[in-house]
């Protein structure tokens, strides 16, 4: 299994790192047989796989359930979970059970907490023993408030957005995920921290990059973000669906070839 000293190791050989946010079984599965260094379990399954409205919906249950999916997909690959919303943020001894119960049931090897307010949860989870993973930037869990668009656009808010990076680094997270920033800021953060920081809609200088499963082969997505490489085409799944409706309706299908030959009536008839 890669372990989180095996991440680490790239960020200081300068080995590119890459991620994939996967959701279920059969997707992780795929991850880890393309040798996908990490997956990570995001809250955007609410959206991508559950129909939620957006990721204030997603509970601690459906992230056990998912990344308890994904880890028997992929059981040699790092992991790292989401907490969602409602579930850190809250008052230090709220967060820290959540964060036990997440940790322990999920499987995964690491969490990841979204905004620079989190640096004293950071602390003590760490403390704790529990790997964290912070993500500044778009932070899809606070677009209520900061809405979709592109962040650290300002001298003011790239310097506030380094110091919010060095703050987490300091409070002991694992990894920094950055997040639809200018590139020029995401590589000026990856210069100065020691940990890894892995980018999204943040440019090639991070130290490695993450996109979703479903964006990236097209698979149920409606709309893709400017950052969203398009790899596959998992729509074509859409026209195979036509044709066997029209075949059933035909009776085309089922035919010889997809049908059992013994023929036991005529024992029976006997």
């Amino acid at each position: 299994m890669k372990t989180l000293s095996n991440i680490q190791q790239m960020k200081q050989d300068g080995e590119k790192i890459s991620m994939v946010t996967a959701y279920d079984y059969p997707s992780a599965k795929q991850v880890e047989q393309a040798n996908i260094d990490m997956i990570l379990v995001g809250d955007s399954l609410g959206m991508t796989v559950l129909g939620y409205e957006s990721t204030v919906d997603v509970t601690l249950e459906d992230m056990i359930h998912h990344s308890r999916a994904v880890r028997r997909g992929a059981p040699d690959t790092f992991v790292v979970v989401d907490m969602p919303f409602g579930t850190v943020g809250v008052d230090p001894t709220t967060d820290i059970q959540n964060a036990i119960q997440l940790y322990q049931t999920s499987r995964g090897n690491a969490l990841k907490v979204e905004g620079a307010h989190l640096t004293q949860f950071i602390a003590q989870a760490t403390a704790m023993g529990i790997p964290i993973v912070s993500h500044l930037g778009l932070t899809p869990q606070s677009v209520g408030v900061m809405g979709y668009k592109l962040q650290g656009a300002t001298k003011e808010a790239a310097t506030q957005l380094i110091e919010d990076a060095k703050a987490a680094e300091r409070a002991g997270a694992v990894a920094l995920v950055v997040e639809a920033i200018p590139s020029d800021l995401a590589r000026a953060i990856s210069s100065q921290l020691t940990i890894p920081v892995i980018g999204i809609g943040a440019g090639k200088d991070t130290d490695g990059q993450v996109l979703v499963y479903h964006d990236m082969l097209n698979y149920g997505v409606d709309r893709h973000a400017k950052f969203v490489k398009q790899y596959e085409d998992f729509s074509v799944g859409v026209a195979a669906l036509e044709q066997y409706h029209s075949e059933v309706k035909r009776g085309a299908f089922p035919s010889e070839a997809y049908t059992y030959k013994k023929q036991i009536m005529s024992e029976v008839d006997a």
